[in-house]
């Protein structure tokens, strides 16, 4: 009795040493570190985008320096072009480099990505070029929590992914004003998939995210929140026609621009046959010419949601068919092409100009003007549950960011009809299409090599005491078998699976396309092998 006592005692002691105390530190470093960053960059890219719009006025009254312009902008196209070879990983969204890292698919080193993004993300913004803040933070958060392990516990390599996977939650979290939908990034997102360690790690981070921020926010005089208080009507019963009309509509427009992404990556890949800076250029130089027409057609999308949240905004409805179209082509253009910057905002704008659209017919049919920012809200939500595919982050993000507490019922309503009308259309995520391009490009001429093998698990490495669910393994790893060690076959967690232990024999089957890193990624787990 007294020995199965102090066996429990020791797991317990295990858990938290292992698990608890190196989640609590990784997560307050991490997240204090991407509170203070990201909120910076906030503040710099308000500034940025600002100066840009003043830019854009200035040059309308002034056409003459429209040449100045294009050449500057060809000579910047040049330069991205040469630190997109040197450096691919800052190609395109923020959240798709850093899903596929966070999968194991992508690799990177976090200064240079850190930087790299911060910077090349407020050129974007100055430029005009309909991308958003949100996907740099989120890379910006997983480069701070890859570093905060190299800094802080070089020889814990196996925790790398875990506090990474907690700085792009942090990043979200703090970039949008929604901790629990940050959380979920981690779940529904990054790794689709639930176990305790991602729960306590997203967590942590989170937390100490978000209490920090308040501080950094408070001194650099920026929102916390991404649009700011709304005073919504609630929709009863009679308004259900509201959230069905907007899921079926957002739904199948989101869909059509999915089709629209695959569409401009096959043009500018296989039918613009020309160098990449002169692809960048030709995009650089339609964000312009269109900004000229329309500053709302380009930009973050921002502002322009905050613009539409008005019954009374200037837009008709062929103006706001013109944005729609405009911003898609660029936005989808430059995430194909590789442009440094985000698809979270302007996704939801996309979603918030196609329910504008709606809401303008329904005014003009008589409808209360009151309902009209409803309608906006519900296309918001079915835009980040349709074109990113994450139905229940946009439930949890309409709570958190659109305080749309009292119309849950057509939050959930417009979400899943949204997400299941992208999926009788068989459209991918705009993240996944976007991982899965930058995976391509990364690994364009490499060959996998298939390797079965058998590890043992050796003291005090990383996956002693964790169950294989719990384990984030490199990518494309399969564990096929576990041969338990002889002392430890009577060891059973509390859960009724058993848990790996010192000596365990691991029989693993994975597909690389970098033999050595993979190999150095798996010993960082189950520890150094003879």
């Amino acid at each position: 009795m007294k020995q199965a006592k102090h066996s429990r005692l020791s797991q317990y002691k295990k858990y938290i040493i292992n698990l608890i105390v190196p989640a609590i530190v990784f997560g307050f470093i991490t997240g204090t570190l991407t509170s203070f960053f990201v909120t910076l960059f906030k503040f710099l890219a308000h500034h940025v985008i600002h100066f840009s719009s003043m830019g854009y006025a200035f040059l309308r009254e002034h056409l003459y320096l429209l040449p100045v312009v294009i050449l500057a902008l060809v000579g910047f196209s040049f330069l991205l072009a040469f630190i997109y070879r040197r450096i691919p990983n800052l190609k395109g969204g923020g959240i798709p480099t850093s899903v596929g890292i966070l999968r194991g698919i992508i690799t990177f080193r976090w200064v240079r990505s850190f930087v790299g993004v911060f910077l090349l993300s407020l050129g974007s913004f100055l430029i005009g070029v309909p991308l958003g803040n949100e996907g740099p933070s989120v890379q910006m958060g997983t480069s701070l929590g890859k570093g905060s392990v190299r800094l802080f516990a070089k020889t814990h390599g196996a925790w790398s992914r875990y506090s990474m996977t907690g700085g792009a939650c942090a990043g979200f979290s703090v970039a949008t004003g929604a901790p629990i939908s940050g959380i979920l990034f981690a779940i529904e997102e990054a790794h689709q998939r639930i176990s305790p360690m991602i729960m306590i790690v997203a967590s942590s981070s989170v937390l100490f995210a978000n209490i920090s921020s308040r501080a950094f926010a408070s001194f650099f005089g920026v929102s916390t929140s991404l649009f700011g208080e709304l005073i919504l009507p609630k929709l009863g019963i009679k308004q259900l026609w509201i959230p069905l009309l907007v899921g079926i509509v957002v739904g199948i427009v989101g869909a059509l621009i999915l089709k629209y992404y695959h569409f401009l990556k096959f043009f500018f890949s296989k039918v613009v046959k020309i160098p990449a800076q002169y692809k960048i250029a030709m995009i650089l130089v339609a964000t312009v010419c269109v900004g000229l027409c329309s500053f709302s057609a380009v930009s973050t999308g921002h502002d322009l949601i905050i613009d539409l949240f008005s019954p009374e905004n200037k837009f008709t409805i062929l103006v706001l068919i013109f944005i729609l179209i405009a911003r898609t082509t660029l936005t989808v253009s430059a995430s194909t092409n590789g442009i440094t910057g985000g698809l979270f905002i302007p996704s939801l704008a996309l979603g918030a100009t196609v329910s504008a659209i709606i809401g303008k017919i329904a005014l003009s049919l008589g409808m209360d003007s009151q309902l009209y920012i409803m309608i906006l809200v519900l296309g918001i939500v079915a835009s980040l549950s349709g074109l990113m595919k994450s139905p229940l982050t946009a439930i949890i993000f309409a709570l958190e960011a659109l305080f749309c507490h009292e119309n849950i019922i057509s939050v959930i309503m417009v979400s899943l009809i949204a997400y299941f009308v992208t999926e009788l259309f068989d459209a991918k995520s705009i993240n996944d299409s976007a991982m899965e391009t930058r995976v391509e490009e990364l690994n364009e001429g490499k060959e996998a090599k298939v390797i079965n093998t058998r590890v043992t698990v050796k003291h005090g490495s990383f996956a002693s005491g964790k169950q294989i669910r719990d384990i984030f393994w490199p990518a494309n790893l399969f564990v096929l078998s576990v041969t338990k060690a002889k002392t430890n076959s009577e060891e059973i967690d509390e859960h009724g699976g058993k848990a790996l232990r010192t000596g365990d024999v691991l029989q693993v089957q994975y597909s690389t396309m970098d033999e050595k890193e993979t190999w150095q990624e798996l010993i960082a787990i189950v520890g150094k092998q003879e």
